[in-house]
């Protein structure tokens, strides 16, 4: 399978979780910021913090993460990351696990975090059409990302009222249930589930701090969701066959 078959997957998988953003306008302030805590979801162990400072129409957003999945296929596991918009604003509880596979996966957190309102790459294309361009994603198991991103109506909106809300993918599968770690995608059968499945998640709020949160920020996460110790393959050959290209790429460490 080429490399192409995953790189493209945002417009048949992640991609059909995002709407055209509407114009909103711009926080009335010309520079403000907003943060969070990333609590992890789906027994991943991955947690975090995020600022994220608003000058007009540009966003600095630095993340600080670990406890991430660390390697697959012998170089780093890429973890897709996003502000997702326009819907609750809240990152799901346990209870949405509607298919009793033992975690939440990105449709059934949809309802509450919503649609992607911004890609967080290192380079490029930050809209939610680069929802899956892993190439472009940080990877491993800590890391500290920063960007300066141009910000659509929309997500500038979310970040003004408190309903934006990050989400860190990628999940360990010696970390999930063994009946969800042997599954595939529900975004694209051709990739595993663990690939896409939120690993951390917070909300974020507006602050008028000037320094990264410290576990104090409102997380909207009711509790972690899922756990699971037993060691499982991702789909034997049909999974290197999609994603070895793909993943096995040694991609440089996050930068601005």
């Amino acid at each position: 399978m080429r490399k192409s078959m995953f790189l493209t997957v945002p417009t048949l998988a992640l991609g059909a979780l995002t709407m055209a953003a509407a114009p909103a306008a711009a926080h009335e302030s010309d520079m403000w910021s907003t943060q969070a805590t990333l609590s992890a979801l789906n027994g991943s162990g991955t947690t975090g913090d995020v600022m994220v400072d608003v000058h007009g129409s540009e966003a600095t957003v630095t993340m600080n993460v670990s406890g991430a999945a660390e390697t697959f296929m012998d170089g780093p596991f890429p973890h897709a990351q996003h502000i997702h918009i326009a819907a609750q604003g809240v990152c799901p509880p346990a209870d949405a696990d509607t298919d009793g596979d033992g975690v939440v996966s990105t449709p059934e957190g949809h309802p509450f975090y919503g649609m992607i309102g911004t890609s967080l790459t290192t380079e490029g294309d930050s809209s939610p059409d680069s929802a899956l361009a892993v190439e472009r994603f940080p990877g491993g198991s800590a890391y500290t990302y920063e960007r300066t991103l141009q910000l659509d109506g929309a997500t500038a909106e979310a970040l003004q009222n408190g309903t934006a809300v990050v989400v860190v993918h990628g999940v360990d599968p010696a970390k999930m249930p063994a009946a969800a770690a042997e599954k595939m995608s529900p975004l694209n059968e051709e990739l595993p589930l663990a690939a896409t499945l939120p690993a951390a998640c917070g909300t974020l709020t507006a602050s008028q701090m000037g320094a990264m949160p410290e576990g104090g920020a409102d997380t909207g996460v009711a509790q972690e969701t899922g756990s699971g110790t037993e060691a499982v393959a991702l789909g034997g050959g049909l999974l290197a066959a999609v994603t070895g290209a793909a993943w096995t790429l040694r991609r440089r460490a996050a930068r601005a």
